[in-house]
Order: structure tokens, then C-alpha cells, then sequence
């Protein structure tokens, strides 16, 4: 619904329409819905895909990835790997095959309440958060600050209002909890307490994860619950690009997998600097390394729900500096959405970040270009969609907000152009044409599908200039501002039973006030 109000002779029928566009339809007959299936747009040719897949296994079976832990290496060798004189794990065309026959392709990440859980099957996209941003964006001060546990609660609280933010993967790391171990806690618990939406998060180290599992059967309500349906998922960078893994975070995956817990397999190498500077080649190291995680997460449980996670992201190679906002980026995530659909897995990438500093015209077309492309490739999980600026440093709610409207513009050309015998209307044509007024402005047909078939947004401003004058000559960060505000204003729809809350502090040093 479109929040601008006007004043006018004529805005007894707007008005009604307005009203229209505030009732609330069935999920079916939303114009835009999570889930719904992209995959128009094709950056790879069918030689192109099945090119990139023989090199990625050509690389796997050839150069194999080094630094294993010593339990990563009894898994793999156990499943068929070949360790080397090297110390690197070679894996054979057939192991990867093989691998790729049993792997879990039926993926539903669940929500808490079971309202918003997240069918990840074919190209069903959904867009959500990410990122271990370090600053918030102070978007009125023009200024960075450090990031707090209380930002990362007030972005899951804001998350769970936003009806195009599907999921809350960890935006931002609390800097204000210095110990490692009770950060970990303290964003599980900081999010879980602001949204019921599925939630992704990262450990620092293996022994945090049995802490964390305890927490969350208790928010569960026992462990046979949380394995029921598991509402939190592990983000794991299993791997240090190029080709090695990441000794310590494999162990957390494992310990993760054990606990039911499903991780997203995340591979983040930088072109140019971490991974081949040439897009194809980026693609190529990034499925490798996650043909390597899925075979390594189903040696030590078979069919264990893995989100295939490519994410290589672009280099700007005047200044060594990350490039998210860039085009280079949308390709690279594009790609990648269409390797997950040529193995059948669930898959994740990166778009819709900005390398801009703060909510700007820049941001806007850095986060709607590859936000736009992802959605119309089919990327089932769309991370980083939403709030994020200079190169994944900063956070902002206002951004978090705003994406929010950009991103249900992207799901609209997700869904695309419905031709059938109704939307092609020829009768209606006729009507107004020969027998009508010569205007199609309050037919039955013109209202029946006003709300059905388009998107309207929340804070983007429709208005005409001595509209937009009348009503004071908003800008979009101060209404963002005020809808964050009001949106904080009241209690957290997901906060936690007051008895369960009370336990939890007793058993862990909960940073937030009660």
C-alpha cells in the first residue's frame, strides 16, 4: 500500500482504491509471494553449463582441495577421495557422480511458526539477508558506527514486518561482545527473539556449536522438535578459496550435521584475487569447492539438507576493492543460479549489495541489477539482498527497509506476463471500444486485477511534483526513517515466552535488556 495521501475534488475514487490495495488478499492471489519460480533469463547456453561442469570436475579430480582436518579427511577417504603425497584430497568423477545421485534436493528450511518456511525446490526464489558487516550506516549522520547486538535485534524485528524479506541470515556481527563464544549465542538469540522467519547464522569455533544446539531446543521446546524442524541453519565457509578448506569450519560442519542443523555450503572467492578473474573461471572454482563441500556433507550423513552456496563476488582491479554492486557480480550469481538448476540442488549466491555508502542513487541501481537478475535466473536463496553498503562493511535499516520495496519491483518481473484468454482482452477491448466509455479506468476487469496483478510500493513516491510540494517534500530516507521507527515502536511479535526467556538468561549471559 502506498502511504502518500492526497488532497483533491478527485480523490473520493483514489481513495477507494487505496482501500482496495489495503485489504489483504489470500497468498494465492498476491501479486508477489516468496517461492514463486524464476528462471527466464539464461546467461549460460547449455554448452556453457555442461563446459563449466566437466572443468569443475576435471579441477576436483586433478588438483583437489589441501587442509582438511584430520576427521574431514577420515570421512572423505572413507566415501572414495584419494589423499595425496601432497596432503590434498583428490576426488574421482565417479565419487562427485555418485554423490550427485544421493543428495538431498528436497530442501524446506523452516520457519519457527511454521507461516513462512521456505521451499527451496526447481527456481523458487526467495531474498533475504546476509553478511558479517562490521559498521552500521547512519544514514542521517552520513556516518559509520560500530555494529551492536541491538542492531542485529532490531534488524530481525524489522525483517519479520517486511513481507518481501524472506529469511534473516546474520547481517552484521555484534561488535560489542568481545567474547567469541557468547557473540555466537547472543546472535542466535538476539535473532530468534526478533523474527520467526528462517534464520541463517555462522559459529567461530566447533566447541560454540553444542552451547547454541542447547539454546535452541530450549527455544524448540526439546530436541525432538528442533530435529522435527530445525528454524536456524548453519552458514559454513567451509572452504579458504582457492581450493583448500577451512580446517575449523569443516569441524563446525560436522558438529552442525550431527545436531540436524542444515548449512549452507558457502564459497566466496574474489575474482582476480581468490578465484579466476574471468567470470566462467570464477564459476568453475566456486562449484568445484561445492561439489567438494556436498561430497564431504553427505560422507558424514547422507542426504543431510546442504544449500549449494556459490558465491564468488567481483574485484574491482584498479583498487583491489570488492565489487558487489557491479554487473560482473549480477552475471556471476546468475551463473551460478543455473548450475544449482543443472544439478537439481538447492542453491545460493550474493546479490543485491551496493558498494555505495549510503542509500543513494548508486545503491539503487547496484542492488536492483543484480537483485533483478538472480530473481529472473532462478536463484532459489538470494543472500545479501537487503541493507547492505561499501563492499558488505555496513548495515543500514533504512536500506533494509527501502530494499524491501525494490525488491518486491524485482519479484513483480519475476513473476512475468501471464498470456492467457482473460489478460489477452479481447473482450474487454470490445467493450470499451464499441460499447463503452473509450477508457478502461473503473471497468470490473480494471479493478478486479488492480491488486492480483500489480506491485505497489510502500515508501517509492508515485506522486506529482505539487503533490509531493503539498505534502512537505518527502525524501525516502525520512520516510524510511519514520517506518523503521514505527516499526520498533512495539514489542517484537516473535519474542520469546517470558518463562523461556527467563531460563535462557539463567543458563546463558544474554546481552540484550529483558
Amino acid at each position: 500500500m502506498n502511504d502518500q495521501t492526497r488532497t483533491s475534488s478527485r480523490s473520493g475514487g483514489r481513495a477507494a482504491r487505496r482501500a482496495a490495495r489495503a485489504t489483504a488478499l489470500p497468498d494465492h492471489l498476491r501479486p508477489i509471494r516468496p517461492g514463486m519460480e524464476g528462471g527466464t533469463l539464461k546467461a549460460l547456453s547449455q554448452q556453457d553449463i555442461e563446459k563449466i561442469h566437466h572443468t569443475a570436475l576435471d579441477a576436483l579430480e586433478q588438483i583437489g582441495l589441501a587442509d582438511a582436518p584430520p576427521s574431514g579427511v577420515e570421512y572423505l577417504t572413507r566415501a572414495g577421495c584419494i589423499l595425496g603425497d601432497d596432503g590434498r584430497l583428490r576426488f574421482p568423477r565417479a565419487l562427485v557422480e555418485d554423490t550427485l545421485a544421493i543428495a538431498n534436493r528436497d530442501v524446506t528450511l523452516c520457519s519457527r511458526n511454521g507461516k513462512t518456511d521456505l521451499d527451496l525446490s526447481g527456481t523458487r526464489v526467495h531474498y533475504g539477508t546476509a553478511g558479517a558487516a562490521v559498521h552500521m550506516v547512519d544514514v542521517h549522520g552520513r556516518d559509520y558506527r560500530d555494529s551492536t547486538v541491538q542492531d542485529l535485534h532490531d534488524a530481525a524485528r524489522i525483517c519479520d514486518q517486511l513481507d518481501n524479506i524472506h529469511f534473516l541470515q546474520r547481517p552484521m556481527v555484534c561488535r560489542d561482545i568481545l567474547d567469541n563464544r557468547e557473540m555466537d549465542l547472543n546472535t542466535i538469540y538476539a535473532c530468534c527473539s526478533g523474527t520467526f522467519k528462517h534464520i541463517g547464522t555462522s559459529f567461530t569455533e566447533p566447541d560454540f556449536v553444542a552451547p547454541a544446539l542447547e539454546m535452541l531446543h530450549m527455544i524448540a521446546g526439546g530436541e525432538d522438535k528442533w530435529r522435527e524442524r530445525p528454524f536456524v541453519s548453519n552458514s559454513n565457509c567451509f572452504v579458504v578459496p582457492p581450493m583448500k578448506f577451512a580446517t575449523e569450519s569443516c569441524e563446525v560442519m560436522e558438529r552442525c550435521i550431527e545436531g540436524g542443523m542444515p548449512v549452507l555450503l558457502l564459497s566466496a572467492g574474489m575474482a582476480g584475487a581468490t578465484a579466476p578473474s574471468t567470470v566462467a573461471g570464477a564459476i568453475v572454482q566456486a562449484v568445484a569447492e561445492c561439489l567438494a563441500g556436498l561430497v564431504y556433507v553427505n560422507a558424514v550423513k547422507p542426504g543431510h539438507p546442504a544449500i549449494f552456496g556459490t558465491w564468488p563476488f567481483g574485484l574491482d582491479l584498479r583498487t583491489g576493492a570488492m565489487s558487489i554492486g557491479s554487473g560482473e557480480q549480477a552475471l556471476l550469481s546468475s551463473g551460478c543460479a543455473q548450475m544449482h538448476q543443472f544439478y537439481g540442488l538447492p542453491g545460493g549466491a550474493a546479490a543485491g549489495g551496493s558498494d555505495a555508502k549510503l542509500p543513494n542513487m548508486q545503491a539503487g541501481w547496484e542492488q536492483m541489477c543484480s537483485n533483478l537478475m538472480a530473481g529472473l535466473s532462478g536463484l532459489n536463496m538470494v543472500y545479501e539482498a537487503a541493507g547492505m553498503h561499501a563492499s558488505l562493511l555496513g548495515f543500514c535499516h533504512e536500506s533494509l527497509i527501502l530494499g524491501d520495496d525494490l525488491i518486491g519491483q524485482a519479484m513483480r518481473c519475476v513473476r512475468g506476463i501471464e498470456v492467457t484468454e482473460e489478460t489477452l482482452a479481447l473482450d474487454q477491448i470490445a467493450d470499451v471500444c464499441l460499447s463503452g466509455t473509450g477508457h478502461y479506468l473503473g471497468t470490473g476487469q480494471t479493478l478486479d486485477r488492480m491488486q492480483a496483478d500489480y506491485v505497489y510500493p510502500t515508501l517509492g513516491d508515485r506522486t506529482s511534483p505539487k503533490e509531493w510540494a503539498e505534502l512537505g517534500k518527502p525524501g525516502l530516507l525520512d520516510k524510511a526513517t519514520a517506518r523503521k521507527e514505527a516499526m520498533l515502536a512495539h514489542p517484537s511479535q516473535a519474542r520469546l515466552d517470558p518463562m523461556l526467556d527467563m531460563a535462557l538468561r539463567e543458563r546463558f549471559n544474554i546481552h540484550l535488556p529483558a
